[in-house]
Protein backbone atom coordinates (compact mmCIF):
# COMPACT_ATOMS: atom_id res chain seq x y z
CA UNK A 1 0.00 0.00 0.00
CA UNK A 2 2.92 2.27 1.03
CA UNK A 3 4.56 1.55 -2.53
CA UNK A 4 1.23 2.75 -4.33
CA UNK A 5 1.31 5.94 -2.06
CA UNK A 6 4.68 6.66 -2.69
CA UNK A 7 4.36 5.93 -6.90
CA UNK A 8 1.48 8.68 -6.97
CA UNK A 9 3.45 11.11 -4.87
CA UNK A 10 6.59 10.34 -7.38
CA UNK A 11 4.07 11.13 -10.30
CA UNK A 12 2.28 14.47 -8.96
CA UNK A 13 6.23 15.30 -7.79
CA UNK A 14 7.42 14.40 -11.25
CA UNK A 15 4.54 16.64 -13.10
CA UNK A 16 5.14 19.88 -11.30
CA UNK A 17 8.90 19.54 -11.41
CA UNK A 18 8.69 19.10 -14.87
CA UNK A 19 6.61 22.00 -15.63
CA UNK A 20 8.51 24.72 -13.59
CA UNK A 21 11.61 22.92 -15.31
CA UNK A 22 10.06 23.99 -18.63
CA UNK A 23 9.72 27.04 -18.33
CA UNK A 24 13.45 27.24 -17.56
CA UNK A 25 14.46 25.53 -20.35
CA UNK A 26 11.61 27.57 -22.63
CA UNK A 27 13.07 30.96 -21.41
CA UNK A 28 16.82 29.92 -22.20
CA UNK A 29 16.35 28.89 -25.12
CA UNK A 30 16.35 32.02 -27.89
CA UNK A 31 15.51 30.22 -31.10
CA UNK A 32 12.05 28.63 -28.80
CA UNK A 33 11.10 32.12 -27.45
CA UNK A 34 11.52 33.41 -30.92
CA UNK A 35 8.74 31.08 -32.03
CA UNK A 36 6.63 30.86 -28.85
CA UNK A 37 6.63 34.43 -28.63
CA UNK A 38 7.75 36.36 -31.85
CA UNK A 39 5.59 34.17 -34.33
CA UNK A 40 2.06 34.29 -32.96
CA UNK A 41 2.68 37.66 -32.01
CA UNK A 42 4.18 39.02 -34.91
CA UNK A 43 2.20 36.83 -38.11
CA UNK A 44 -1.36 37.59 -37.68
CA UNK A 45 -0.24 41.06 -37.94
CA UNK A 46 1.74 41.07 -40.97
CA UNK A 47 -0.75 38.99 -42.30
CA UNK A 48 -3.89 40.96 -42.02
CA UNK A 49 -1.83 43.99 -42.99
CA UNK A 50 -1.05 42.27 -46.20
CA UNK A 51 -4.48 41.59 -47.15
CA UNK A 52 -5.71 45.29 -46.33
CA UNK A 53 -7.68 46.70 -47.91
CA UNK A 54 -9.54 43.75 -47.87
CA UNK A 55 -11.67 43.77 -51.31
CA UNK A 56 -9.74 43.95 -55.06
CA UNK A 57 -10.92 47.07 -56.41
CA UNK A 58 -10.30 48.56 -59.13
CA UNK A 59 -9.52 45.73 -61.71
CA UNK A 60 -7.97 47.05 -65.25
CA UNK A 61 -9.85 46.21 -68.11
CA UNK A 62 -10.25 46.76 -71.55
CA UNK A 63 -13.02 47.44 -73.80
CA UNK A 64 -13.44 46.43 -77.37
CA UNK A 65 -16.76 48.82 -78.60
CA UNK A 66 -17.31 47.33 -82.41
CA UNK A 67 -20.95 49.30 -81.21
CA UNK A 68 -19.49 52.70 -81.23
CA UNK A 69 -22.98 54.35 -80.28
CA UNK A 70 -24.09 56.37 -77.10
CA UNK A 71 -25.72 53.13 -75.65
CA UNK A 72 -22.22 51.54 -75.61
CA UNK A 73 -20.49 54.75 -74.81
CA UNK A 74 -22.57 54.67 -71.71
CA UNK A 75 -22.10 51.21 -70.49
CA UNK A 76 -18.41 51.97 -70.96
CA UNK A 77 -18.93 54.79 -68.64
CA UNK A 78 -20.42 52.19 -66.14
CA UNK A 79 -17.67 49.95 -66.07
CA UNK A 80 -15.06 52.91 -65.41
CA UNK A 81 -17.81 54.14 -62.54
CA UNK A 82 -17.86 50.63 -60.84
CA UNK A 83 -16.26 50.29 -57.82
CA UNK A 84 -14.63 46.65 -58.43
CA UNK A 85 -13.43 47.51 -62.16
CA UNK A 86 -11.52 50.59 -64.25
CA UNK A 87 -11.12 51.00 -68.04
CA UNK A 88 -7.58 51.19 -68.69
CA UNK A 89 -7.93 51.53 -72.60
CA UNK A 90 -10.14 51.01 -75.55
CA UNK A 91 -8.63 47.97 -77.75
CA UNK A 92 -8.98 48.25 -81.40
CA UNK A 93 -9.86 44.84 -81.76
CA UNK A 94 -9.86 41.43 -79.45
CA UNK A 95 -6.19 40.05 -80.44
CA UNK A 96 -4.71 44.10 -79.36
CA UNK A 97 -7.68 43.18 -76.10
CA UNK A 98 -5.81 39.86 -75.43
CA UNK A 99 -1.95 40.76 -75.53
CA UNK A 100 -2.79 43.02 -73.15
CA UNK A 101 -4.18 40.93 -70.87
CA UNK A 102 -0.73 38.58 -71.71
CA UNK A 103 1.26 41.53 -70.48
CA UNK A 104 -0.92 42.00 -67.78
CA UNK A 105 -1.88 45.11 -68.49
CA UNK A 106 -5.30 44.39 -67.64
CA UNK A 107 -7.08 41.13 -66.36
CA UNK A 108 -10.67 40.90 -68.02
CA UNK A 109 -11.87 42.08 -71.83
CA UNK A 110 -15.28 43.69 -72.28
CA UNK A 111 -16.17 43.42 -76.00
CA UNK A 112 -19.63 45.40 -77.04
CA UNK A 113 -20.78 43.69 -80.48
CA UNK A 114 -21.75 45.99 -83.46
CA UNK A 115 -25.63 45.38 -82.83
CA UNK A 116 -25.43 45.90 -79.24
CA UNK A 117 -27.58 49.51 -79.84
CA UNK A 118 -29.67 48.05 -82.51
CA UNK A 119 -30.79 45.23 -80.35
CA UNK A 120 -31.50 46.94 -77.49
CA UNK A 121 -33.98 49.34 -79.67
CA UNK A 122 -35.55 46.29 -81.09
CA UNK A 123 -36.43 44.98 -77.08
CA UNK A 124 -33.78 42.09 -78.06
CA UNK A 125 -31.61 40.34 -75.84
CA UNK A 126 -27.95 41.42 -76.13
CA UNK A 127 -25.35 39.37 -75.57
CA UNK A 128 -21.90 40.90 -74.05
CA UNK A 129 -19.19 38.51 -74.04
CA UNK A 130 -16.88 38.36 -71.11
CA UNK A 131 -13.29 37.59 -71.26
CA UNK A 132 -11.43 37.20 -67.21
CA UNK A 133 -8.28 36.10 -66.27
CA UNK A 134 -8.59 33.46 -63.53
CA UNK A 135 -4.72 33.13 -62.64
CA UNK A 136 -6.84 35.29 -59.45
CA UNK A 137 -9.86 34.10 -58.08
CA UNK A 138 -10.03 37.35 -56.22
CA UNK A 139 -10.01 39.66 -59.63
CA UNK A 140 -12.61 37.21 -61.26
CA UNK A 141 -14.55 37.72 -58.88
CA UNK A 142 -14.09 41.44 -58.83
CA UNK A 143 -14.99 41.77 -62.46
CA UNK A 144 -17.87 39.42 -62.03
CA UNK A 145 -19.16 41.29 -59.52
CA UNK A 146 -19.00 44.60 -61.29
CA UNK A 147 -20.68 43.23 -64.74
CA UNK A 148 -23.17 41.29 -62.51
CA UNK A 149 -24.35 44.82 -61.08
CA UNK A 150 -24.10 46.80 -64.71
CA UNK A 151 -26.61 43.85 -66.11
CA UNK A 152 -29.01 44.51 -63.52
CA UNK A 153 -28.62 47.90 -63.42
CA UNK A 154 -28.86 48.12 -67.55
CA UNK A 155 -31.79 45.77 -67.15
CA UNK A 156 -33.76 47.94 -64.61
CA UNK A 157 -33.14 51.14 -66.79
CA UNK A 158 -34.62 49.96 -69.99
CA UNK A 159 -37.47 48.30 -68.43
CA UNK A 160 -38.10 51.85 -66.83
CA UNK A 161 -37.53 53.62 -69.89
CA UNK A 162 -39.74 51.06 -71.79
CA UNK A 163 -42.54 51.79 -69.22
CA UNK A 164 -42.46 55.51 -69.62
CA UNK A 165 -42.59 55.67 -73.17
CA UNK A 166 -46.26 53.24 -73.02
CA UNK A 167 -49.51 53.97 -72.22
CA UNK A 168 -49.07 52.51 -68.61
CA UNK A 169 -46.55 55.39 -67.41
CA UNK A 170 -48.75 56.22 -64.62
CA UNK A 171 -48.00 52.93 -62.84
CA UNK A 172 -44.07 53.17 -63.92
CA UNK A 173 -43.21 53.91 -59.85
CA UNK A 174 -44.80 50.78 -58.78
CA UNK A 175 -43.20 48.25 -61.34
CA UNK A 176 -39.32 47.09 -60.65
CA UNK A 177 -38.26 43.51 -60.87
CA UNK A 178 -40.56 40.67 -60.97
CA UNK A 179 -38.16 38.87 -58.19
CA UNK A 180 -35.86 40.90 -56.33
CA UNK A 181 -33.70 39.31 -53.55
CA UNK A 182 -31.75 40.75 -50.22
CA UNK A 183 -28.42 39.52 -49.46
CA UNK A 184 -27.14 39.42 -45.69
CA UNK A 185 -23.30 38.26 -45.50
CA UNK A 186 -23.28 36.27 -42.47
CA UNK A 187 -20.17 36.53 -40.58
CA UNK A 188 -18.59 38.38 -43.30
CA UNK A 189 -20.41 41.70 -43.79
CA UNK A 190 -17.55 43.31 -46.09
CA UNK A 191 -16.74 40.42 -48.18
CA UNK A 192 -13.50 40.66 -47.20
CA UNK A 193 -10.54 38.56 -47.63
CA UNK A 194 -8.84 38.98 -44.67
CA UNK A 195 -12.12 38.86 -42.85
CA UNK A 196 -12.13 35.43 -44.19
CA UNK A 197 -9.36 33.97 -43.88
CA UNK A 198 -7.15 35.37 -41.20
CA UNK A 199 -10.14 34.15 -38.75
CA UNK A 200 -9.13 30.81 -39.58
CA UNK A 201 -5.51 31.16 -40.10
CA UNK A 202 -4.80 32.21 -36.51
CA UNK A 203 -5.57 28.69 -35.34
CA UNK A 204 -3.70 27.48 -37.49
CA UNK A 205 -0.28 29.61 -36.40
CA UNK A 206 -1.44 28.91 -32.90
CA UNK A 207 -0.99 25.10 -33.56
CA UNK A 208 2.42 25.48 -36.01
CA UNK A 209 3.95 27.75 -33.76
CA UNK A 210 3.18 25.52 -30.91
CA UNK A 211 4.11 22.44 -32.19
CA UNK A 212 7.27 24.08 -33.81
CA UNK A 213 8.17 25.14 -30.30
CA UNK A 214 7.92 21.80 -29.35
CA UNK A 215 10.06 20.12 -32.07
CA UNK A 216 12.73 22.42 -31.51
CA UNK A 217 12.81 21.46 -27.77
CA UNK A 218 13.02 17.69 -28.56
CA UNK A 219 15.82 18.40 -30.91
CA UNK A 220 17.49 20.10 -28.33
CA UNK A 221 17.08 17.02 -26.31
CA UNK A 222 18.10 14.47 -28.60
CA UNK A 223 21.29 16.48 -29.26
CA UNK A 224 21.93 16.22 -25.04
CA UNK A 225 21.44 12.84 -25.05
CA UNK A 226 23.81 11.86 -27.74
CA UNK A 227 26.27 13.66 -25.76
CA UNK A 228 25.40 11.92 -22.36
CA UNK A 229 24.86 8.50 -23.14
CA UNK A 230 21.35 8.36 -23.75
CA UNK A 231 20.29 10.85 -21.23
CA UNK A 232 19.45 14.24 -21.22
CA UNK A 233 20.93 15.72 -17.50
CA UNK A 234 18.54 18.76 -17.96
CA UNK A 235 15.45 16.81 -17.91
CA UNK A 236 13.25 15.35 -15.00
CA UNK A 237 13.25 12.11 -13.81
CA UNK A 238 10.34 10.15 -13.18
CA UNK A 239 7.05 8.50 -15.51
CA UNK A 240 6.77 9.57 -18.57
CA UNK A 241 3.24 10.37 -18.18
CA UNK A 242 3.54 12.54 -15.58
CA UNK A 243 6.48 14.22 -17.49
CA UNK A 244 4.74 15.00 -20.90
CA UNK A 245 2.03 15.90 -18.57
CA UNK A 246 3.64 18.47 -17.25
CA UNK A 247 5.59 20.32 -20.08
CA UNK A 248 1.88 20.52 -21.90
CA UNK A 249 0.75 22.50 -18.83
CA UNK A 250 3.88 24.83 -19.00
CA UNK A 251 3.09 25.08 -22.83
CA UNK A 252 -0.68 25.92 -22.73
CA UNK A 253 -0.06 28.37 -19.77
CA UNK A 254 2.56 30.44 -22.26
CA UNK A 255 -0.08 30.19 -24.82
CA UNK A 256 -3.34 31.29 -23.01
CA UNK A 257 -2.49 34.90 -22.70
CA UNK A 258 -0.83 34.81 -26.99
CA UNK A 259 -4.47 32.82 -27.02
CA UNK A 260 -6.24 35.99 -25.74
CA UNK A 261 -3.93 38.53 -28.17
CA UNK A 262 -5.05 36.83 -31.69
CA UNK A 263 -7.89 35.82 -31.20
CA UNK A 264 -9.78 38.69 -28.95
CA UNK A 265 -7.34 41.64 -29.94
CA UNK A 266 -5.99 41.14 -33.58
CA UNK A 267 -9.75 40.90 -34.68
CA UNK A 268 -10.48 44.11 -32.79
CA UNK A 269 -7.39 46.36 -34.28
CA UNK A 270 -8.35 45.74 -37.86
CA UNK A 271 -11.93 45.38 -37.67
CA UNK A 272 -12.42 42.08 -38.42
CA UNK A 273 -15.50 39.74 -37.50
CA UNK A 274 -15.50 39.42 -33.98
CA UNK A 275 -19.32 38.68 -32.52
CA UNK A 276 -18.84 35.79 -29.87
CA UNK A 277 -18.32 35.91 -25.94
CA UNK A 278 -14.87 35.85 -25.52
CA UNK A 279 -15.45 32.78 -22.42
CA UNK A 280 -16.46 30.93 -25.14
CA UNK A 281 -13.91 30.83 -27.63
CA UNK A 282 -11.20 30.58 -24.59
CA UNK A 283 -12.77 27.78 -23.15
CA UNK A 284 -12.86 26.18 -26.24
CA UNK A 285 -9.27 26.96 -26.97
CA UNK A 286 -8.15 24.89 -24.37
CA UNK A 287 -8.64 21.40 -25.87
CA UNK A 288 -7.32 22.96 -29.08
CA UNK A 289 -4.07 24.20 -27.25
CA UNK A 290 -3.68 20.81 -25.26
CA UNK A 291 -4.23 18.27 -28.38
CA UNK A 292 -1.38 20.36 -30.21
CA UNK A 293 0.79 20.08 -27.26
CA UNK A 294 0.15 15.92 -27.24
CA UNK A 295 0.47 16.27 -31.10
CA UNK A 296 3.92 18.08 -31.16
CA UNK A 297 4.78 15.64 -28.56
CA UNK A 298 3.93 12.69 -30.42
CA UNK A 299 5.84 13.94 -33.36
CA UNK A 300 8.97 14.70 -31.30
CA UNK A 301 10.57 11.90 -31.45
CA UNK A 302 11.70 12.56 -35.36
CA UNK A 303 13.65 14.80 -34.78
CA UNK A 304 16.73 14.82 -34.10
CA UNK A 305 18.02 17.82 -34.20
CA UNK A 306 16.90 21.44 -33.86
CA UNK A 307 17.02 22.97 -37.53
CA UNK A 308 14.67 19.15 -38.42
CA UNK A 309 12.18 21.07 -36.89
CA UNK A 310 11.89 23.34 -39.78
CA UNK A 311 11.61 20.39 -41.93
CA UNK A 312 8.30 18.89 -40.33
CA UNK A 313 6.43 22.42 -39.75
CA UNK A 314 7.30 23.49 -43.65
CA UNK A 315 5.88 20.42 -44.73
CA UNK A 316 2.52 20.02 -42.61
CA UNK A 317 1.97 23.48 -42.44
CA UNK A 318 0.67 23.85 -46.60
CA UNK A 319 -1.30 20.37 -46.00
CA UNK A 320 -2.96 21.38 -42.52
CA UNK A 321 -4.05 24.29 -44.52
CA UNK A 322 -5.41 22.55 -47.36
CA UNK A 323 -6.82 19.67 -45.13
CA UNK A 324 -8.56 22.58 -42.75
CA UNK A 325 -11.78 23.41 -44.92
CA UNK A 326 -10.38 26.88 -45.03
CA UNK A 327 -9.89 26.74 -48.91
CA UNK A 328 -11.60 23.98 -49.74
CA UNK A 329 -14.77 22.50 -48.20
CA UNK A 330 -14.42 19.24 -46.59
CA UNK A 331 -17.74 17.66 -47.08
CA UNK A 332 -16.12 17.74 -50.96
CA UNK A 333 -13.42 16.01 -50.15
CA UNK A 334 -12.72 12.40 -50.44
CA UNK A 335 -13.39 10.26 -47.27
CA UNK A 336 -9.71 9.70 -47.01
CA UNK A 337 -8.67 13.18 -46.82
CA UNK A 338 -11.96 14.25 -45.02
CA UNK A 339 -10.11 11.50 -42.34
CA UNK A 340 -7.00 12.82 -42.57
CA UNK A 341 -8.21 16.37 -41.89
CA UNK A 342 -10.23 14.87 -39.10
CA UNK A 343 -7.17 14.14 -37.30
CA UNK A 344 -5.41 17.32 -37.24
CA UNK A 345 -6.78 19.66 -33.84
CA UNK A 346 -6.56 23.09 -36.28
CA UNK A 347 -9.10 21.41 -38.49
CA UNK A 348 -11.81 21.33 -35.17
CA UNK A 349 -10.31 24.42 -33.98
CA UNK A 350 -11.16 26.53 -37.10
CA UNK A 351 -14.74 25.09 -37.32
CA UNK A 352 -15.70 25.76 -33.86
CA UNK A 353 -13.45 29.26 -33.11
CA UNK A 354 -15.42 30.58 -37.09
CA UNK A 355 -18.57 29.69 -35.52
CA UNK A 356 -18.52 31.28 -32.73
CA UNK A 357 -16.86 34.59 -33.56
CA UNK A 358 -18.11 34.74 -36.44
CA UNK A 359 -21.89 33.90 -36.28
CA UNK A 360 -22.13 34.41 -32.41
CA UNK A 361 -22.48 30.65 -31.63
CA UNK A 362 -22.35 29.65 -28.46
CA UNK A 363 -20.27 26.35 -26.48
CA UNK A 364 -23.12 24.20 -26.56
CA UNK A 365 -23.50 25.30 -30.49
CA UNK A 366 -19.81 23.93 -31.53
CA UNK A 367 -19.76 20.53 -28.79
CA UNK A 368 -18.83 18.44 -31.93
CA UNK A 369 -15.62 20.08 -32.49
CA UNK A 370 -15.37 20.79 -29.03
CA UNK A 371 -15.41 16.80 -28.01
CA UNK A 372 -13.41 15.96 -30.96
CA UNK A 373 -10.68 18.37 -29.81
CA UNK A 374 -10.94 16.80 -26.67
CA UNK A 375 -11.09 13.16 -28.03
CA UNK A 376 -7.83 14.08 -30.28
CA UNK A 377 -6.16 15.61 -27.06
CA UNK A 378 -6.47 12.39 -24.83
CA UNK A 379 -5.44 9.73 -28.07
CA UNK A 380 -2.16 11.75 -28.93
CA UNK A 381 -1.30 11.98 -25.11
CA UNK A 382 -1.69 8.16 -24.68
CA UNK A 383 0.47 7.72 -28.43
CA UNK A 384 3.19 10.20 -27.49
CA UNK A 385 3.36 8.40 -23.71
CA UNK A 386 4.09 5.18 -25.86
CA UNK A 387 6.57 6.52 -28.50
CA UNK A 388 8.24 8.78 -26.39
CA UNK A 389 8.98 5.90 -24.20
CA UNK A 390 10.25 3.66 -26.77
CA UNK A 391 12.33 6.61 -28.21
CA UNK A 392 14.11 7.00 -24.38
CA UNK A 393 14.72 3.28 -24.58
CA UNK A 394 16.27 3.50 -28.16
CA UNK A 395 18.24 6.15 -27.08
CA UNK A 396 19.56 4.63 -24.22
CA UNK A 397 20.53 1.46 -26.17
CA UNK A 398 21.94 3.07 -29.06
CA UNK A 399 23.97 5.87 -27.48
CA UNK A 400 24.99 4.15 -24.47
CA UNK A 401 29.15 3.61 -24.43
CA UNK A 402 30.20 0.46 -24.49
CA UNK A 403 31.81 -0.61 -21.31
CA UNK A 404 35.67 -1.15 -21.63
CA UNK A 405 36.84 -4.85 -20.94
Amino acid sequence: MSSIVDNIKNWWRTLFRTWINEYCLVFSDLGVLLFFLALPLAYPVTYTLIYNPELVEKVPMAIVDNSRTAESRELARMVDADQYTEVSGYAVDLGEARRWMKERKVYGILVIPEDYAKKIGRKEQAVLPLYCDMSLLLRYRSVLFAMTDIQLQLGADIRTNTINNSPAAFVSSAMGNTVDTESFFLGDVTQGFASFIMIGLVILILQQSLILGILMLGGGSRERRRKNNGVDPEAVKGPVSASLLGEAFCYVTIYMPLTVYILHYVPLMFSLPHYGEAVDYLLFMLPMLFASVFMGQMLRPLVVERESSFLVFVFTSVIFLFLSGLTWPRYAMSPVWFVLGSLVPATWGMQGFIGINSNEATLGDVSTPYMMLWVLAAAYYILAVIITRQANSYDLRHYKVPSVP
